[in-house]
């Protein structure tokens, strides 16, 4: 009997795949159909049609029931923008992003509410948090901290005033590429970028371009929309941001360290969303302040270590008060509704001249 060839073999196999796709749409709808009745069901209770908490359940279960070959990851990311696309049909999630098209901030947005999105796009974190606490956003999504340059000091400043708490994070690998109308390395006069970006590449940009001019802008792909509109100018940005304005990557990956990641917070009013129940991984942030006296700061390390509560970031920003005075950004494992660690914001809340939970929420992976 003769053996199909490799083209014939290669033709069942397509058709095999044809009829899977087909199958797997009829099923997808199926899902989004009850994912419509589900919505009707929230839309008369008024409760939240984004429950983070509950995709992390579905993803989860779904994970521990993969037999493969497709792998966790994978398997994560489809059922993502599956759940995403579904949503969207339930009630699109307005999402406030740093702008324009092409920032990280806009992929760690992406990571965590899917590419179906409702994103709004804006000129600064500023802005973002103007948004989300105004309501044209139901979400906002900002930068938190660097791995290699440490906290974006607005995104702190504008927590202390915001009625937004955080609702989830996303941390994010980052690796910054340059980015020109042309692919070479000659001729460039000036380099532009977040201010974050331009110091996480700043030994690499000494040795290949010590003598181009720097240029802190609004983002990183502000920086890339700039440098596709002029052939001098160069901009520091992600493989998004090259594709979205039609630039090359003139060099690859050119942070200084290589394990560079920038942890993104999620934001919402509480009346959106009100803090996420404890999935057993969680961080809770506050920020407080200590009356001006020896020990104070001491103090606040107390409460924690008596009841067991590990604390996972500490930073000062000043009260701009001319009092030489501060506030204090905290992290600590561990959620609101855990006795060990309510017991312990109860005591540091009675050392505190100013007190604030910021959110509870999962630790990004």
């Amino acid at each position: 009997m003769t053996q199909p060839s490799q083209s014939e073999a290669l033709g069942t196999l397509r058709v095999q795949i044809d009829s899977l796709d087909q199958q797997l749409l009829s099923l997808l709808n199926q899902r989004a159909k009850v994912a419509e009745q589900v919505g009707e069901i929230k839309r008369a209770e008024g409760s939240p049609f984004f429950r983070p908490d509950r995709v992390a359940q579905v993803i989860e279960k779904i994970q521990k029931a993969n037999q493969g070959p497709l792998q966790n990851a994978h398997v994560a990311s489809i059922w993502r923008e599956i759940m995403s696309a579904c949503l969207a049909l339930e009630a699109p999630q307005r999402v406030a992003v740093l702008g324009p098209q092409g920032t990280f901030c806009e992929q760690a947005a992406i990571e965590f509410f899917g590419s179906a999105a409702n994103l709004i796009y804006c000129a600064n974190f500023d802005e973002v948090f103007h948004a989300t606490a105004a309501g044209t956003a139901q979400y906002g999504v900002v930068g938190m901290e660097n791995s290699t340059e440490g906290v974006v000091a607005r995104s702190l400043d504008l927590f202390l005033r915001s009625p937004v708490h955080v609702v989830g994070e996303v941390s994010l690998l980052v690796r910054h590429n340059l980015l020109r109308q042309v692919n070479h390395l000659d001729g460039i006069e000036v380099v532009m970028a977040h201010p974050q970006a331009l110091a996480q590449c700043q030994g690499w940009l000494s040795q290949h371009l010590p003598n181009a001019e720097r240029r802190a802008v609004s983002s990183n792909a502000e920086g890339a929309r700039l440098a596709a509109t002029h052939p001098a100018w160069a901009g520091l940005a992600s493989e998004r941001a090259a594709a979205q304005f039609g630039l090359h990557i003139v060099a690859h990956a050119i942070q200084d360290e290589a394990y560079n990641r920038t942890r993104f917070a999620v934001i919402s009013l509480p009346q959106t969303l009100a803090m996420p129940p404890a999935s057993g991984k969680d961080c809770t942030s506050l920020v407080v302040s200590v009356p001006n006296r020896p020990g104070a700061v001491h103090d606040l390390l107390v409460p924690l270590k008596n009841n067991g509560v590990s604390m996972t970031r500490f930073e000062s920003r000043p009260a701009k008060s001319g009092q030489w005075e501060y506030y204090f950004y905290i992290d600590i494992a561990g959620h609101p509704s855990q006795p060990h660690v309510a017991a312990a914001l109860k005591e540091l809340q009675g050392l505190c001249a100013f007190y604030k939970v910021l959110g509870a929420y999962p630790v990004s992976e």
